[in-house]
């Protein structure tokens, strides 16, 4: 007799931010591809967003998308989109933070600006996330909070705010998962090691994608789609006793080589 086995997410309904390229746009296919319905944001690319909104029709015609524009830096937008997302979706019940940029530069020459925005877009934006959708699962009796740091939480030169700003994220997750956890609500933590990106390509140089692969104990670089499959283990029922965990998938990558750009003197 054949075995039947539901999709991991069949009828789950997930919120994501920074769906429409890289690791975030592989995450929210997976989603669809395990059965779940999702919405997800974009900052400017929204010719990104109709592509990943394309590509879950085709791998599943009956789920429902939505793509919405939003800055993760403005709470007042946050909550906008978040009140828009629970009406669409009718509910939520899983929300994966995974918006972010860099602005890198060493501590001396970093600007204001540089080390604001990355605070702000990746540390303060996910607590503006978080704190929006609360209500909607305390109400539900439950959730999960998917947050997304990085390597880079142990230090990385040229890196602070992007550093800090990782590391913060751990943190706040921890709190959150000790503060609700009995509500039913989960916050967990991915830290992805090298994955190749638009992102990745764009700020990282071929010495230092040497040294990664180098570094990493599977001698390779991530594939979108393995850090993928850790977005949809701790949306699924498969975590269901993991809360205030942080789940590193780095393929045994365990130190950041420096950064290999020119340093002033001061």
């Amino acid at each position: 007799m054949e075995l039947i086995t539901k999709p991991l997410l069949e009828g789950k309904n997930i919120f994501l931010t920074g769906g429409s390229r890289g690791i975030g746009k592989a995450a929210v296919l997976e989603l669809a591809k395990n059965g779940a319905n999702v919405a997800f944001t974009y900052v400017s690319s929204e010719s990104g967003a109709k592509d990943t909104e394309a590509k879950i029709k085709e791998i599943n015609p009956n789920a429902k998308v939505f793509y919405y524009k939003m800055d993760v830096k403005n709470s007042k937008e946050v909550n906008e989109v978040a009140e828009k997302a629970i009406a669409d979706m009718e509910r939520i019940d899983v929300v994966v933070n995974n918006a972010g940029i860099l602005r890198d530069g060493l501590i001396y020459q970093m600007t204001d600006d540089q080390w604001d925005e990355v605070i702000q877009t990746h540390l303060t934006g996910t607590f503006y996330v978080c704190r929006a959708f609360l209500e909607e699962f305390i109400v539900n009796k439950g959730g999960k909070f998917v947050n997304i740091s990085s390597i880079c939480h142990v230090g990385s030169a040229g890196q602070a705010n992007y550093s800090a700003a990782k590391a913060g994220i751990i943190g706040f997750s921890k709190a959150l998962a000790k503060e609700y956890g009995y509500k039913n609500i989960y916050c967990n933590v991915i830290v992805p090691g090298y994955f190749k990106t638009e992102l990745t390509d764009a700020n990282a140089s071929e010495m230092i994608v040497e040294q990664f692969v180098r570094l990493s104990m599977l001698q390779r670089e991530g594939k979108p789609e393995e850090f993928a499959k850790a977005v949809v283990f701790l949306a699924s029922g498969l975590s269901d006793f993991v809360n205030g965990d942080v789940l590193y998938v780095t393929g045994g990558l365990d130190t950041i080589p420096p950064k290999d750009s020119k340093r002033k003197k001061k």
